[in-house]
């Protein structure tokens, strides 16, 4: 798509009851229906009116052990995203979905089967969001005493995606057949056996599942460290990502699109998508109002608890009024290194208090708050999305269902008077959605890189093949 046609792309992060870490106290919120199937397909299909590309699933797989009665909406109870998506795709026709599965505690071949399931019943609109777990109250979930080193869990996480890819690629395209007449199933010549043995896995395949529609589910990534950073210029498709500042969004931006030539791909190639959180009133007085009453709705201990996991150190000892203690170096930190620093910067920038940074935060957990009309809203969205900063956005509602049906009703019929949005659904696919490329069966690939060297041998040329054809063809070597 050229630039002047470029449209943004929009995602709903549904945590449910809402954003907020008050929402599910909020009198609009429907609190008491987290786990009520009827409510996710509300919300999945007013998504779907309002044409956004994706629903967006977070996921995590511990109770929080400080306060879990005011964090009901980030850890506590929630449907298993697979599960969830799958019955979702039952009752939606266009909207890509999202699910969060992490790398840490999880097998590939398992992975590779949910999402390529997905992905079939969906008609091709599956999506995974690749995580690694931050939460050290993970690991004694799954019988280990420690949560494994930040770096070794980037490691695992690498390692955990190829092989899941190579389980993607166990059958061509056309490897089902269904030939009655000369009982033909599937032309075995074209299954292919993985053997993968590595560092962290070793699993032999193949799949006992079709390639999936999209050929892989598209990839989605969340981290911004160094490492999550080269994981997504080498392998994301989508990332969602937390900025404050129009400045720090354009580097993110500029950096992670700027590392992808050497992998062999483009920038089109990846979306970035920054994480919203919008509170909409038909006046900017109203929703001054709705942003003053959430805050009003935070116990203390809630609001400490919420930074003290985001910033993986424990807030509890120190006055709530005085600034945050002296914190660890970025390198013992074994959570959310990025979170970590963002949120320390935000602080130290504006000179916070606990109390202050936690309302600050309560909401968008250090991604961006945007507050106003219809108009002001769509005003910041445009501005991050003309500047370089932004492809689309995850939109984060502070409560449900009220604050996503705000932005499908208000904001998105603004974003379309500027031809910012589409007004129809472009694709049958996530991928035709977001203009991602089907990604083609390796051995495809292979056989038309070898052919076009053949062609090009039989004319007396030379050939010099362009770097994503190149990597295409070494990646099937894997």
């Amino acid at each position: 798509m050229s630039k002047a046609n470029r449209q943004i792309k929009l995602g709903a992060f549904l945590m449910t009851p809402g954003h907020h870490v008050a929402a599910w106290r909020y009198p609009d919120t429907e609190a008491s229906e987290v786990l009520n199937f009827k409510f996710y397909k509300k919300l999945a299909q007013i998504a779907e009116q309002g044409k956004f590309d994706l629903l967006f699933l977070a996921d995590g797989y511990a109770v929080s052990e400080t306060y879990p009665e005011a964090v009901t909406q980030t850890v506590t109870v929630r449907p298993e995203p697979i599960t969830l998506l799958s019955a979702l795709s039952s009752v939606t026709e266009h909207v890509g979905l999202v699910g969060t599965v992490s790398t840490t505690y999880n097998e590939p071949f398992h992975v590779a089967r949910k999402f390529a399931s997905l992905d079939h019943l969906s008609d091709g609109r599956a999506a995974w969001n690749v995580v690694t777990s931050g939460n050290s109250a993970e690991a004694k979930n799954f019988n280990k005493d420690d949560h494994l080193l930040h770096s070794l869990r980037y490691e695992r996480a690498q390692e955990f995606l190829d092989v899941v890819k190579g389980l993607w690629d166990s059958w061509e395209d056309d490897a089902f057949v269904y030939d009655k007449d000369n009982a033909v199933f599937a032309d075995r010549s074209k299954l292919h056996t993985l053997n993968h043995k590595g560092e962290w896995f070793s699993v032999r395949g193949p799949l006992n599942v079709a390639r999936p529609v999209q050929g892989y589910p598209v990839i989605v990534q969340a981290g911004a460290s160094e490492p999550g950073k080269e994981i997504a210029a080498r392998t994301a498709e989508v990332i969602f990502t937390a900025w404050q500042t129009l400045e720090e969004a354009q580097a993110f931006y500029a950096d992670v699109k700027g590392r992808l030539s050497k992998y062999g791909r483009s920038p089109d190639e990846l979306l970035i998508m920054p994480g919203v959180f919008p509170i909409i009133g038909r006046t900017e007085e109203e929703a001054i109002e709705k942003k003053a009453q959430l805050e009003q709705l935070i116990p203390l201990e809630a609001g400490v608890s919420l930074l003290s996991n985001l910033i993986s150190v424990d807030l509890s000892p120190y006055p709530v009024d005085g600034p945050l203690p002296d914190l660890p170096e970025l390198e013992q930190i074994n959570g959310g290194k990025s979170r970590f620093t963002l949120l320390k910067d935000l602080a130290e920038r504006e000179g916070l208090t606990i109390r202050q940074l936690y309302q600050r935060i309560a909401g968008a957990r250090g991604h961006r708050e945007i507050l106003g009309t219809p108009v002001q809203i769509a005003d910041q969205l445009e501005e991050w999305f003309v500047n370089g900063a932004a492809d689309g956005f995850n939109v984060m509602p502070p409560y449900l269902p009220g604050g996503l049906e705000d932005f499908t009703r208000l904001v998105v019929p603004e974003l379309q008077r500027r031809g910012l949005f589409r007004t129809e659904y472009e694709g049958t696919t996530l991928r035709g959605n977001l203009g991602l490329k089907r990604p083609p069966h390796p051995a495809v690939a292979q056989s038309s890189f070898e052919s076009t060297i053949e062609t090009d041998r039989s004319t007396g040329g030379l050939v010099t093949p362009n770097r994503a054809d190149e990597a295409s063809f070494h990646s099937v070597k894997r």
